[in-house]
Order: structure tokens, then sequence, then C-alpha cells
């Protein structure tokens, strides 16, 4: 089974959570459009109906547009019922990293307005601890973007400019992406309070106490894993 078929079954699944009347995130990345394209698919059907949908990047926002999704904003709906979201690595304590397609700002954004964060990956991005196979994304303000590569080095990581095309990759905000590899790391949310300290970081793409479910496909089906109550 290829790992786009697995990740067409867990954007399918998660889109049962959705019922009328509802304000939806609609997350950034490849597995989180495969969810957005049925939600236009069971809008067109007939099979959901009266949703709002709230956007998680420009890219994402064209493309429920052209599906049809009724679209708002935070400023008129502060609060979102569902979000469906991607993730570029899962821990066993439902942690993440995020930001593999450079949304991360706006992704959390909405994620820090949802009620529930609904999490959709192949089995392939779960790991034993975060930073396992993935950068950490750091996302930065042009200005002065070296120093904090250099702080970032500090703190142990090897530290990459994300390219573009033929120049440095830019966020729907305008801003840099310094891809950095701390190898796993113990402590994800004590590392993120480290990076949120630094003026000039705008935001990291480590996704603490924000999912709510993951569901995940492999070869033995979907699992529906749900954060325990602490």
């Amino acid at each position: 089974m290829d790992t786009n078929h697995l990740k067409q079954q867990a954007a399918e699944y998660a889109a049962r959570f959705i019922e009328p009347g509802m304000v939806v995130g609609l997350g950034a990345g490849s597995t989180a459009i495969l969810a957005v394209r049925h939600i236009g698919y069971l809008l067109k059907t007939g099979a959901l109906r009266d949703i709002l949908g709230i956007p998680c990047s420009t890219q994402t926002e064209a493309e429920a547009r052209a599906l049809g999704i009724p679209l708002t904003t935070l400023e008129n709906h502060p609060i979102i019922d569902v979000t469906i979201d991607g993730a570029d690595e899962v821990d066993p304590q439902l942690e993440l990293i995020k930001g593999g397609g450079g949304a991360l700002t706006r992704e959390k954004i909405v994620a820090q307005a949802t009620r529930r964060e609904i999490i959709v990956v192949d089995e392939s991005k779960l790991v034993p601890a975060l930073g396992t196979t993935w950068d950490v994304p750091v996302e930065v303000v042009p200005f002065g973007y070296g120093s904090q590569q250099r702080y970032l080095e500090s703190l142990g990581a090897s530290v990459k400019l994300r390219p573009g095309d033929g120049q440095p990759y830019r966020t729907d905000q305008g801003n840099f992406i310094l891809d950095c590899d701390f190898g796993p790391i113990d402590d994800p949310a004590a590392l993120g309070e480290r990076l949120k300290q630094r003026t000039g970081i705008v935001e990291h793409g480590l996704f603490i106490g924000l999912a709510a479910d993951v569901i995940s496909a492999g070869a033995g089906g979907i699992q529906h894993q749900t954060r325990k109550s602490p």
C-alpha cells in the first residue's frame, strides 16, 4: 500500500468528526490537503453542509476556494471547532514537529484557537522522540537572521537556511525558515520555551500540548490515538 493511499485513508477518517454548523481549520501540507479535498467532495455531494473553513496557508486557501468550501476568518470566528492538519513527526505523547511545508506560524495560530486539533499522518511519521528523522523548522525575521542561526547552534543544533527558488524560502509572512537538526529531543517543551525567548524568532515547529487526536494509517489499518487527560 503506497503512502498516498495511507494518507488518504487517514484524511477521510478524520473528516468524520466534522458536523454541520462547525467552523473547521483547514491544515497545510500533503496530508492535510487530502482532507481539504475530501471535505470539498462531501460538501459537493451533500454529505456535509453548513460549515465554514479557516485555512492555514495561502495555498490551502486557494485550494479551498477552488473546491467551493465557504471560508471565514479568526476575526469573525475566533473559536474553531475542529482542525484537521498533518505533521512531520508525532511522538508517543502526541507532541509534534510541524512546518515542513513552511506554514508553521499560521498552523499554530489556528491550532491554539481550536477546540479539537486532529492530526492525520501515515505511520512513517510516528517516532520514539521528536527530532529522530526531521529537523525543527524555526521561522525567523530576515533582519539579522544570522544571529538567530548562531543562537540555535549554541543550543546544539545543526542549522540550514531553507532554500527557495534561487533565494531563501519565504513564508506567507515573508520570513525565513532555519531548519534545525537537534537530533532526538529529550524535552521538547523546554526547548520550545528557549526558542520563544529569542527576539527575531517568530515561531518554531514544536507543537506541544496541541494535538487532541492523532489518526495514523498503516498496513494494519487506521490507528486513532487521543491525548490523555493530565
